[in-house]
């Protein structure tokens, strides 16, 4: 069984993690304008260095987007409804046609924000190989109409567009970013800060951008640090070599104290996929038994120390209206017995190390299977080394925390890229022609609640299939002295964290 996560570090990981730390004292004593003299700087620290050197077409765009640098041409509000950014106002001409009217804004190199702008931009992140997730089920071309205006053509009819706009990959970037194949948002962005440096995945400098079309940040800058260490993070906070500090571990955050520690429930579900295409448990009576044999409060007592939330279903308590909308799983089968079980093969459970409670869920979660009559054989390793064989179905079961608001803040699309045939992102592999009908219908529907309905009965067809047995709902715990600190942005939809507003005081 996991031990207590609240323990103290041995002397040996102490003194791993103080090696870690050089790097965060190095960054934060740098001269010039990044100089520490400079009091009102914000150091911080994140959990997940630069991949693709910073472009927007890869995680990085949602680095760049939670430390302020990127936009699009519209935003979201706390509850995923989309609100003027660059696009000071749109409207709908017909199910496929839209038109977005520019606000007045520059680039941070000083060239207009026009349509012209905006058509390069969204025609590059449609041309962006790989393809960004949030354009994988929707194609769309840009013209400008004028000056100040684009418009906007989808293949099919899509309501949330101005929800998918406002994801990060699809941010608005002036000419000069586009320069030899690559896409370099240094400079070249409309934020309210400019990221004018990157040492590689060790740290990046950001300025304040003094010609922000919005309210001036409050800090002159921000100075980061990328550490992947989790224990590396929560001590550079506990040492005050850093002022925010993005995912404390859930074993750090009782050793830093309340006053540290900012937990709050998120759009991310940890879930087991389970491999219905092939092995053990293409048989929906073993998916069946599978689910049976999860306890998903041994889990969040165990794993997350009561700071998680016990499964509720695909979509949790970081998405208020689900619960209310929920309904029971639809077309289950019944579970395979113990014996029926244990005459398997063995099966092989994936998880990855980039999420330090992953690992020991994944332990828990073997011996629940293995008192079911599972015979289980665990695979740890970086994400990187696991995507594409977790996508190619080579795992039986595969635990991941998805966030299910990360594409269009609207589960709609988290629904179709993850259960549907054709879906991008589809682990469990399922091909359910009940699953497909559900998400088609929610995706065709205008009115928000109206929507939303549709996909609780999405949800209950895909719990119903036994795709994915939700584990936890996590809530995120983002470090930071409250008596120091002041607008950092507790984000359920993780894509805002350093804003103008935050400050050190």
């Amino acid at each position: 069984m996991p031990t207590s996560r609240s323990r103290r570090l041995p002397l040996p990981v102490i003194a791993a993690t103080a090696a870690l730390l050089l790097p965060l004292a190095a960054c934060t004593s740098s001269s010039g304008s990044g100089a520490s003299g400079d009091a009102q700087r914000i150091r911080v620290v994140m959990a997940f260095p630069p991949a693709q050197a910073m472009s927007p077409y890869g995680d990085d765009a949602v680095t760049l987007s939670r430390l302020a640098v990127i936009e699009g041409l519209t935003t979201l509000d706390r509850n995923g409804a989309a609100q003027p950014a660059l696009a000071a106002s749109w409207k709908r001409d017909d199910p496929t046609t839209w038109t977005f009217t520019l606000r007045d804004a520059a680039f941070q190199d000083g060239a207009k924000v026009d349509a012209d702008a905006v058509v390069r931009s969204l025609t590059a992140a449609g041309k962006a190989s790989p393809l960004p997730r949030v354009l994988s089920d929707t194609p769309l071309t840009a013209t400008a109409t004028d000056a100040d205006t684009v418009r906007i053509v989808t293949k099919e009819a899509d309501p949330l567009l101005p929800q998918r706009l406002a994801n990060p990959s699809l941010t608005v970037l002036s000419a000069g970013a586009y320069k030899n194949g690559k896409v370099n948002p240094a400079g070249h962005a409309t934020g309210p800060f400019t990221l004018t440096d990157v040492k590689g995945a060790v740290a990046a400098t950001l300025e304040r951008n003094a010609d922000y079309w919005g309210d001036k940040a409050k800090a002159p800058g921000v100075d980061v640090t990328f550490a992947a260490d989790g224990t590396a993070r929560a001590n550079a906070l506990r040492t005050k070599a850093v002022d925010v500090a993005e995912y404390v571990p859930i074993a750090q955050a009782s050793l830093l104290g309340d006053s540290f520690v900012h937990e709050f429930p998120s759009a991310r579900t940890n879930g087991l996929s389970l491999n219905t295409r092939s092995g053990v448990f293409a048989d929906p009576a073993m998916r069946a038994a599978a689910r049976e044999a999860i306890d998903s409060k041994a889990l969040v007592d165990g794993v997350y120390e009561g700071r998680a939330d016990t499964a509720k279903g695909l979509l949790g308590p970081g998405i208020p209206w689900a619960a209310e909308k929920r309904t029971a799983p639809a077309g289950r089968t019944g579970a395979a017995s113990r014996g029926e079980v244990a005459k398997t093969k063995e099966i092989v459970l994936a998880t990855y190390t980039n999420r330090p409670e992953l690992p020991e869920v994944a332990t828990l979660v073997q011996q629940q299977l293995e008192k079911r009559g599972f015979t289980v054989k665990q695979v740890v390793r970086d994400y990187a080394q696991m995507e594409a064989d977790a996508l190619a179905g080579k795992y039986d079961a595969f635990i991941q925390a998805r966030n299910t608001l990360l594409d269009t803040a609207d589960p709609v699309s988290y629904l179709a890229s993850d259960f549907t045939c054709d879906g991008s992102f589809n682990i469990s592999q399922l091909c359910d022609r009940n699953v497909d009908a559900a998400v088609d219908m929610a995706a065709a529907l205008t009115g928000t609640d109206t929507r939303h309905g549709a996909e609780m009965t999405a949800e209950a067809a895909v719990l119903g299939a036994d795709a994915l047995v939700p584990l936890v709902h996590e809530r995120f715990v983002q470090g930071y002295d409250d008596a120091r600190v002041e607008g950092v942005a507790l984000d359920p939809m993780e894509r805002t964290l350093i804003t103008a507003d935050t400050r050190v005081g």
